[in-house]
This record gives structure tokens, sequence and C-alpha cells, in this order.
């Protein structure tokens, strides 16, 4: 059996139609899937985000502004206790098939948390479209993202744009910031997300969106998977690495995708992709 037909036969047996959410996935340049993990996997993660924030704060460059009250923080795969259920979860898996390839790369894991008295992001995508993108409308990064919370209305919760991960941007600030003009089109399209602990999204990273305002005295951490197709190069912009022993012990399917250096003893974490433009936020 060639991979190709091992991987639709798996995908067969799966209790969700995969197919479906690659093509929501395409349209609106966000899928989910409800319920993936259970809540008492949730809290789990939500403690060691809270766990590695506090740490992360108290160091130079361990935590990046993302706007006022609002940070993100890229860990190592050994601090997140549910990182191998993340990673081997059937659906993640599929969905990095499907869309990156079956030699798709794990280039990032790390967390944004928004306090009380986050504003309004200013609408904005991850990375610079490349040409496989606004020229031959293919995906080449996916972003999973796992809430910490159940998410309200009061907790700033994510607006996305949805169908804009085909907008060309070229023009835009740094090719990822459209201009304020431009932002009625993604307000007239945004949707607020309100995913519940134990969901999983995924969506292109070039998909526009913003975190909003967060009065809630709730932080609302939310973990951050980053995957590749290969050749898509945002693996430069992190620097995971694992020791030994938690290498050796890791699943070949797991050792197969993962990008990272591999050390004799873990050092914190400096952020890299520090994105421009979110420092300040918008009011």
């Amino acid at each position: 059996m060639t991979a190709q037909a091992k991987f639709a036969a798996d995908v067969d047996k799966l209790p969700y139609d995969v197919t479906e959410h690659v093509e929501t996935l395409y349209r609106d340049g966000i899928t989910a899937l409800k319920g993936a993990f259970s809540r008492e996997w949730a809290e789990a993660m939500r403690e060691d985000m809270m766990t590695a924030f506090w740490d992360a704060i108290q160091r130079p460059g361990g935590a990046v502004g993302r706007g006022p009250r609002r940070w993100y923080v890229e860990i190592h795969p050994q601090d997140f206790r549910g990182f191998v259920d993340l990673v081997t979860h059937p659906w993640v898996v599929s969905m990095c098939e499907a869309v990156c390839g079956p030699k798709y790369e794990i280039v990032e894991i790390g967390f944004d948390t928004p306090f009380q008295g986050a504003k309004y992001q200013p609408w904005h995508r991850d990375f610079p479209s490349p040409p496989e993108s606004y020229e031959q409308h293919r995906i080449t990064s996916l972003a999973f993202n796992l809430t910490g919370v159940d998410v309200t209305s009061d907790m700033g919760p994510f607006e996305v744009a949805p169908g804009t991960q085909w907008d060309d941007g070229r023009e835009w600030k740094h090719e990822m910031f459209p201009a304020e003009e431009l932002w009625p089109r993604f307000a007239e399209r945004g949707v607020r997300k309100y995913p519940q602990m134990g969901d999983i999204s995924c969506r292109s990273a070039l998909t526009v969106h913003r975190g909003t305002a967060h009065p809630s005295p709730i932080a609302r951490p939310v973990m951050v998977l980053g995957v590749d197709a290969p050749g898509a190069g945002h693996a430069a912009l992190h620097d995971m690495m694992v020791t030994q022993d938690y290498y050796d012990a890791l699943p070949q399917s797991v050792r197969d995708h993962l990008v990272c250096r591999v050390v004799e003893k873990l050092v914190p974490v400096t952020q890299k992709h520090d994105i421009e433009g979110l420092v300040m936020g918008a009011e």
C-alpha cells in the first residue's frame, strides 16, 4: 500500500470528515474540532502555560509583547505535559498530512496570553504571504490553537476575517498589516470565536485576524502549535530544543516531524518571532 493510500484508509476510520475540515479551511481560512480533549487535559495545559508565563516574564526576552497587556511565550516541548498528546492527535495529524503533506514539519510550540486591559490588536496576519498562497491558493503553514479557558465575550475573543488567507498583502506594512482604511472590510467579515476547553482550531497563519479588548479579570491563555510544509521556512523564526532523553522517548512518528535541536541541557527560550506592529496595539 502506498503512503497516500494508507493515509486515505486511515482517514476513513476517523469519527469525523477530515476532507470537510480541509474544505472549510481552504474556504474560510479556519476550521475547528470540538471536544478533542477532556477538560481535565485542558486544565493541565492551562497550568503549564501559566507556570511558563510567570517564569518567562521575569527574564529578558522570555516573553514578547503583542499589544498592551498581551504577551507571547515560546516554550520547550517538554515543558508542556500534553505535547505528545497534541501532536499525535488523529485530527491534528490528519490535517497536517492533508494540507502540508506527509513530510510536514512541527516548528513551533508556544502560547498567547491576554490579561485584563488588553486592547484591540490591529488586523494582521502572522507572516507575509508566499507566492504559493496569493498566486496558487495553497496553504503552506498551519497554526493550531487550544484555549486554556472557556472563552466568553469579555475575554478578548479571537476575531477572524474568513477568506482573507488569499489576500495578496504585498502592499501592506511588513506585508502583514493592512492599512487602516482597509479595516472596515475585515470588520464586516469578522467572526469572533468562543472555543471551550478541549477544542482545537486549525487556521492558516495568513488569515487576517486580531485579538479584541479584554476587560475580564480572567486571563485567556491559548496554546499555539505551528506546522510547516517542507520549504515554508518558518522554523528559522523559532529555536525549538529538547534534551536527548526526552527526544529518545518520543514516538518515531513525532521525531519524524519535529524540527528541533537536541541538547544536553535546556536553556531558556529567547523569543525570535517578534511581530512588529503588535507591540503598541490598536485602541
